[in-house]
């Protein structure tokens, strides 16, 4: 996936888990956990929006773009 999500990483700079980003954002933490893991196949603003404002941080800090190798 050309896509990488480092939403763990954020999570970990802040020191904060993951069911405390859940509970600020009101996103459940399965959809989080999703995210998370890179499965999710779409995101919405909104919700870019809410994590980046309860991380503090940029939506390019959260979401990467590395081309596929082929």
């Amino acid at each position: 996936m050309a896509i990488i999500v480092n939403l763990d990483v954020m999570l970990a700079k802040r020191k904060m888990s993951l069911s405390e980003l859940s509970e600020k954002v009101d996103i459940t933490i399965v959809n989080l956990s999703i995210l998370k893991t890179g499965k999710a196949k779409a995101v919405r603003f909104s919700t870019l929006e809410a994590i980046c404002k309860a991380l503090n941080c940029q939506p390019g800090d959260i979401l990467e773009y590395a081309p596929d190798k082929e």
